[in-house]
């Protein structure tokens, strides 16, 4: 049988603080929320694994090491407001929760919104909810996010989104460039975003997030 519990101090000790997370809530947090709950229940086994974990065609939840510098990089505040996009079972939810005042998160997949659900509700997480929706529609009801967490690619950011950014407002996802990825973190100043690389990165491109093919006569 699985001690996750050893397996979750040695996924901080060997994948998150030997990549520069130093940041004591997000170590503490990852400490603290089994991952394992949120992976697929095939994989749970291997949740603590450093590489993503597939969650169907497409979709991946995030590996530890990723997940954790994203969030590091977005610098999240006790008094923020977070926006979980394509959360999948809803981890980074978990992890985002503890870290900010409230965290909505959105999925578009159904079974994913309702497993995430009862996920935070079975571990009384009480400062987070989940929507199902389109990731890349955002939450404008509920508008605007401090930060903003896309698990997984992109190849562009829809206007939706940056319109549920508050000014100062930060938004972390994996930039895509053809077979290349980086995480970028994009700051919005007096309406405008600005991007900032942060690290190299890969995951496959949420739908929603890819840019528009150009017609061609």
């Amino acid at each position: 049988m699985t001690d996750y519990a050893a397996a979750r101090i040695a996924m901080v000790d060997r994948q998150v603080r030997p990549s520069d997370v130093t940041s004591y809530p997000i170590i503490e947090a990852m400490l603290e929320v089994p991952r394992e709950r949120f992976a697929p229940a095939a994989l749970r086994p291997v949740a603590y694994a450093g590489e993503h974990l597939p969650l169907g065609p497409g979709r991946v939840m995030l590996d530890p090491r990723t997940l954790a510098k994203m969030i590091d990089a977005l610098d999240p505040d006790p008094e923020d407001v977070a926006l979980d996009l394509a959360c999948g079972l809803g981890y980074s939810t978990a992890v985002l929760a503890r870290l900010t005042a409230w965290t909505t998160a959105v999925e578009a997949e159904p079974s994913l919104a309702k497993a995430a659900a009862a996920a935070l509700t079975e571990l009384e997480v009480d400062t987070a909810e989940v929507l199902e929706g389109e990731p890349a529609a955002g939450a404008a009801d509920v508008a605007p996010f401090n930060v903003m967490l896309l698990n997984g690619g992109a190849e562009e950011v829809p206007e939706a989104l940056a319109a549920q950014l508050a000014e100062g407002g930060r938004l972390a996802m994996i930039r895509l460039r053809g077979e290349h990825g980086r995480c970028e973190v994009l700051l919005k100043r007096d309406g405008a975003l600005s991007a900032r690389a942060v690290f190299d990165a890969y995951a496959p491109v949420v739908p929603g997030f890819a840019r528009a093919q150009a017609f061609e006569l």
